[in-house]
């Protein structure tokens, strides 16, 4: 079945990532899940009333603070070998709303970037809308698949860039005075803030405002 899918839908061949793109790629999933474990235990330190729960919540929180500050050291040394790596996290980080894990999450976990068109780029990344169809029967349209990661990723930064990115401020405002739903409008500014990443990747420019 997978190879008559393949011959029907001739999938674009793309290379598979090298020793050091995967371990970049493996320490910032590490990261993911070191974060999400703090964020855990720190939730579970809010609902105790037990004393010596609390200090045992306490006592794994400081274990994986100071482990998530290795793995982010670790992911410095790996970014900082490599010039191509040191250019295009700069690139990325130019783009007001994009900061460090954004940037890097893209660099280990979405290669294609800058080497796609738009549409197939968000569609990668889960940022594409699909509309629900069965027969004659047709729903909304929503986003779905894609990298999980690289979406909420791209979430995240497209909230911060909704308020202070003047372009995507701008773009989000127009949206909103449409009577577009908030997060309706946020999706839509994660998908244009990963065009215009992919575009400036492409052509190796910085971020300009005008």
């Amino acid at each position: 079945m997978i190879a008559r899918f393949a011959a029907a839908t001739q999938p674009a061949v793309r290379p598979l990532p090298d020793a050091a793109t995967q371990m970049l790629a493996d320490l910032v999933a590490r990261r993911r899940q070191i974060v999400e474990m703090i964020a855990a235990e720190k939730n579970r330190a809010h609902r105790t009333q037990v004393p010596r729960i609390a200090k045992s919540i306490a006592r794994l929180i400081k274990a994986l603070e100071k482990e998530l500050a290795s793995v982010d050291g670790e992911i410095d040394d790996g970014i900082r070998s490599s010039p191509a790596w040191r250019a295009t996290e700069d690139l990325l980080a130019s783009v007001p709303g994009v900061g460090p894990v954004t940037a890097r999450t893209l660099l280990a976990e979405l290669l294609e970037l800058g080497r796609l068109d738009a549409k197939r780029i968000a569609a990668l990344a889960g940022l594409a809308p699909f509309v629900r169809q069965s027969g004659q029967w047709k729903g909304r349209a929503m986003v779905a698949g894609g990298r999980k990661t690289v979406r909420t990723a791209l979430f995240l930064a497209a909230l911060t860039a909704a308020r202070h990115n003047p372009v995507l401020k701008a773009f989000r405002d127009r949206l909103a005075a449409l009577g577009k739903p908030k997060l309706v409008a946020v999706v839509a500014v994660a998908r244009k803030l990963l065009t215009i990443l992919n575009a400036m990747i492409r052509d190796q420019k910085p971020w300009q405002t005008a």
